[in-house]
């Protein structure tokens, strides 16, 4: 597979914008490490489905809380100019500007896999006749052994439990009407449907709103990876009122090798504290989490799924990687308005 490509990057007409644009998005390119081809030629670089490229800022931001740590130690929990206590919260409103929600319905943390089973804990809940999962066939393996591990959990079989969505025969990807017809035929029997925002393999954007509706239509949880679709896709989740998600920020998201991952419970979850979950000491309310009492009581929204306290050299890294999807999404609001 062919990762670079040389181009005469200055009359490429998608990276050079029209004339009288003023802040074109072309200049952000310059804020990230690309390396050179053969012969050090400058590059277009088509692997941050697999991993972003660096942000000139990222070694600066870790630099920055290893000097924190060298002054502070155990202080720099609570002092210095970003205190390691709070750090996460400063990463839910990017966050969830990137993703189409409220602050409190996101929450950064661990990573992708980890937080897809923390979160099918809460909403893959089956009963005796609302069991089946849905899925489309040919997911990302780590979606796959997750479904398959979370069913055995429950004492199902993956055979029985898990359905897979497959193209019509000589297609290649999936028919909206085809998705909805399923969940319309799975009907009580289904207990959570769990996609891609994008297929990791064909590319197909799925009709999430679509999908979500006609889940909770017949009564199941609805959520989706976004692996490919963070950073890459327009995203609504408040608005059509998906259950759960959650996503990667290796790739499109610019955040380095094994970042921190995030997570997404709506809104109407924010204050469920009765709601099933596997429970850590950062999820505690953080109000009296240091009086170390016994019975979990979570912190509001997305928040209350947290399990240990945050990774700060990789969510610093990421905390530079929002400034510029920040600063990105700032500019094409302000273009579209003005009409360049």
């Amino acid at each position: 597979m062919a990762i670079f490509a040389t181009h005469d990057l200055r009359t490429h007409p998608r990276l050079c914008p029209p004339v009288g644009c003023a802040g074109p998005l072309h200049e952000f390119r310059q804020q990230f490490h690309i390396p050179p081809g053969p012969n050090g030629q400058e590059c277009l670089y088509f692997c941050g489905n697999s991993l972003g490229l660096q942000p000139r800022t990222a070694r600066a931001a870790a630099e920055q809380q290893f000097t924190n740590w060298q002054n502070l130690a155990v202080e720099g929990h609570f002092r210095g100019d970003s205190p390691w206590m709070n750090f996460h919260e400063s990463l839910a409103g990017p966050s969830a500007r990137i993703v189409g929600a409220k602050p409190v319905e996101v929450v950064v943390m661990n990573n992708l896999t980890t937080n897809l089973h923390l979160l099918l804990v809460s909403f893959y809940q089956p009963t005796a006749t609302r069991y089946k999962v849905l899925m489309e066939g040919g997911a990302f393996p780590s979606d796959q052994y997750a479904l398959e591990t979370q069913v055995k959990l429950h004492g199902r079989q993956p055979d029985d439990a898990i359905v897979e969505l497959t193209p019509r025969p000589g297609e290649h990807t999936l028919r909206t009407e085809d998705i909805l017809a399923k969940i319309e035929e799975l009907g009580e029997s289904l207990a959570t449907v769990i996609m891609g925002g994008i297929n990791y393999y064909t590319g197909q954007v799925y009709d999430m709103a679509a999908i979500t509706r006609a889940g909770h239509a017949v009564g199941a949880k609805v959520g989706f990876d976004l692996a490919h679709a963070a950073g890459n896709i327009p995203l609504h989740l408040h608005d059509w009122d998906v259950d759960f998600a959650c996503w990667c920020t290796y790739k499109y998201l610019n955040s380095g090798p094994g970042g921190v991952a995030g997570a997404f419970v709506h809104e109407r979850y924010a204050d469920q504290p009765e709601l099933l979950r596997l429970a850590g000491w950062w999820g505690y309310d953080e109000t009296e989490r240091f009086k170390m009492r016994k019975g979990f009581r979570p912190m509001r929204g997305a928040a209350g799924w947290q399990l240990s306290n945050g990774a700060i050299l990789t969510m610093a890294v990421h905390q530079a990687a929002l400034a510029l999807h920040d600063a990105a999404g700032a500019w094409r609001r302000y273009a579209a308005r003005a009409s360049c």
